[in-house]
């Protein structure tokens, strides 16, 4: 194991968090991607609420998905959240059209958490936690941890089974509504239910790195390792010189 494979001793416990913080916040895409992902749904159950008119809704959701994506290319930003968003409610504009029941607008979101449910779950016991191959990049140490750091590793499974198992909760309260609710009770419902299971899976996302071993910086190795490759070619050619 390598100085690098854990903390040093200089490594603060309030840098390891802060670190983490930061790491989540990209991934995750922080507020404006909470707001982008629950924007477009508000708009939706608001409009039908009012008039019951599922085209207007629809439409107007979907125009404010891509207003959302123009002003992050405007302002020069990522824009992968923001584009995940207009995918989703294109795929519940046309899902609701195709069927005419509004409620059909939810389904492919709520298929979509089910099956992002699952892969937490059954990648974790795969041994390949999902949420480690998702943030290893993020951290710099790809897939470092599976073998270089068990700690580290177990983090990983302990918040891809606390996704896994708050996105199945998430579907077990949605699903039924689907059948017995009206549109506007399951949309309320399933924007009251958007962002606080996310914070909390976030949230214990947080607690187990911040307690895990530091992430190993596979590209400064790999920096390090062409540096002292390119050092000995150069003492080599400097040797053959000499003789």
């Amino acid at each position: 194991m390598t100085s690098l494979d854990k903390p040093t001793e200089e490594t603060s416990a309030d840098d390891a968090r802060a670190v983490t913080e930061a790491a989540l916040f990209e991934a995750f895409g922080g507020v404006r991607g909470m707001v982008e992902t629950v924007v477009p749904g508000l708009l939706f159950v608001t409009i039908f609420t009012i008039n019951k008119d599922l085209h207007m809704s629809a439409i107007a959701a979907l125009a404010v998905s891509l207003v959302l994506v123009v002003v992050r290319l405007v302002m020069k930003d990522t824009v992968k959240h923001a584009f995940s968003g207009v995918f989703g409610v294109a795929f519940g504009v046309v899902f609701a059209m195709m069927t005419g029941n509004a409620k059909d607008f939810y389904l492919p979101g709520m298929l979509y958490t089910l099956g992002l449910g699952l892969a937490y779950i059954v990648t974790t016991l795969c041994g390949v936690p999902l949420i480690g191959l998702i943030l290893g990049p993020v951290f710099k140490e790809n897939l470092s941890w599976r073998t270089r750091n068990p700690g580290r590793k177990k983090a990983y499974a302990k918040a891809s089974y606390a996704w896994g198992t708050i996105l199945l909760a998430k579907c077990a309260i949605l699903f039924p509504l689907y059948w017995w609710a009206d549109t506007t009770q399951l949309g309320w419902i399933l924007i009251a239910l958007k962002i606080p299971p996310f914070l909390l899976a976030v949230y214990l996302t947080w607690v187990f790195l911040a307690k895990a071993p530091a992430p190993i910086d596979v590209f400064a190795e790999m920096e390090a390792e062409e540096k002292a490759a390119e050092e000995r070619e150069r003492q080599a050619a400097a040797r053959s010189a000499e003789q």
